[in-house]
């Protein structure tokens, strides 16, 4: 069965986004690369995205969330109009909590953490970065 790993594009402060998530999900970087890394006579990096970063990835559980800084040349992502979320499963209530104080500290709740209507315990949040989540702890399934 294939992995599914999000990925996320942000402009210019992407090691600051995943520095803010490694405090909440723990754990270490598996990579980080920069533009300044790949720099070459064909691939010519502007000096301005030299520092940004190529790639940057955090483990968490079983999949890996992976980001980017867009160069300058490419134009800014506008976090306000992306309406994907990702979606964070928890272990436990009190897990859901942990996580979902942690990642929407200094964001904005859609839905505070609480019982849901098809019976799991939810939340809907976009973090301090624009990025948009969910967490859910699920009591009926058991692992």
């Amino acid at each position: 069965m294939p992995t599914i790993n999000p990925y996320i594009s942000f402009n210019g402060n992407a090691e600051e986004a995943f520095t803010f998530y490694k405090s909440v999900f723990g754990g270490e970087f598996s990579k980080v690369m920069r533009f300044k890394d790949l720099a070459s006579a064909e691939f010519v990096v502007p000096e301005s995205d030299a520092n940004k970063i190529m790639l940057i990835e955090l483990p968490v559980g079983p999949t890996v969330l992976r980001a980017n800084d867009v160069p300058a040349s490419m134009g800014r992502v506008s976090e306000n109009e992306n309406r994907s979320k990702i979606a964070v499963v928890a272990e436990s209530r009190e897990e859901a909590e942990k996580i979902f104080t942690g990642l929407s500290a200094g964001g904005a709740v859609e839905m505070p953490m609480g019982e849901s209507p098809w019976g799991t315990y939810f939340a809907m949040f976009r973090d301090k970065y624009g990025i948009e989540w969910t967490v859910e702890f699920n009591p009926s399934v058991r692992k």
